[in-house]
């Protein structure tokens, strides 16, 4: 198997508000910038979109090593609490129910092609790859904003 770095970082003005992803893919030295978003959306949303659209650029099953600075997507593959929701229905342990589900269940399957390792970092503490992808997210939500048609 390939293996392949992918960095990802998701932002967001307001929350809810206008947001975008970013990931880099890094194969040897073949890097591949990848950036979206959404006019209305959360922080977690874009976390969660840039690491599926990572692992969904991928051509062939891959080990990856998959950084981001959001405790949100690592603790909950990492700690094993995505696993424990889907079993109960989507119901988190305080018995509400799991938010972004329609993400998640997409990020499980892709977790189920790829062998992926999750690493944290700390976002804005000047690790280049995390830098570059905040500036992708938030040059792709700021273009939303400037885009949209104001009332």
């Amino acid at each position: 198997m390939k293996h392949v770095y992918i960095y990802t970082d998701g932002a967001c003005s307001g929350n809810p508000g206008a947001g975008g992803w970013g990931a880099i893919l890094r194969f040897g030295n073949v890097e591949k910038e990848l950036s979206g978003g959404e006019d209305m959306t959360t922080n977690n949303r874009m976390e969660l979109t840039a690491v599926i659209e990572g692992l969904s650029a991928l051509k062939e099953p891959c080990e990856v090593t998959l950084t981001s600075d959001s405790k949100y997507v690592i603790d909950s593959i990492t700690k094993g609490w995505v696993y424990g929701w889907k079993q109960k229905g989507w119901i988190k342990s305080d018995k509400k129910p799991a938010l972004n589900v329609d993400l998640w269940e997409k990020l499980l399957l892709l977790l189920e092609k790829h062998k992926v390792e999750f690493v944290w970092i700390k976002g804005h503490a000047g690790h280049e790859e995390n830098e570059r992808c905040d500036r992708l997210a938030v040059a792709y939500y700021k273009n939303l904003q400037k885009n949209s048609p104001t009332e």
